[in-house]
């Protein structure tokens, strides 16, 4: 079966979410704590691997007039070299208020601040693949 990766790239983390294999629904699946390109990737692949992952959507974070920021361009850098070690499609996902909805998710849920801190990245990675999966 085969599945989709979502991804949610930050500066000290990683979100990670999976579909299910009908494509249907994303779950988190974890955070990846940032140490090096090298390592970073090398977990992803492992958990392309792992999954029998076909296709990767990253959340592409833009400024609300639609222009690529810092932290866009950080994205695009982590992307350009992720292209050259892994051999699946990557798809550039708008994240826009991705992090701001998953911070209402957990606070509606009345998750500690500490707590939320931890799955953040995971939730939003949750919230791009799902977006992405809904439109399909």
């Amino acid at each position: 079966m085969e599945r989709i990766m979502g991804l949610d790239i930050g500066d000290k983390t990683i979100g990670v979410a999976i579909s299910d294999p009908l494509l249907l629904t994303a779950q988190g699946l974890k955070t990846i704590r940032r140490e090096s390109y090298k390592k970073d990737i090398d977990e992803i692949k492992e958990l392309i691997n792992e999954y029998n992952v076909t296709k990767l959507v990253i959340g592409l974070p833009k400024n609300m007039n639609n222009t690529i920021g810092v932290q866009g361009e950080k994205v695009l850098k982590f992307v350009d070299k992720l292209k050259g070690k892994v051999d699946i499609e990557i798809v550039l996902q708008d994240e826009r208020l991705t992090t701001v909805a998953a911070e209402r998710i957990l606070l509606e849920g009345d998750v500690s601040r500490k707590n939320r801190k931890k799955v953040i990245d995971k939730v939003a990675a949750t919230y791009i693949l799902q977006n992405y999966l809904d439109r399909k």
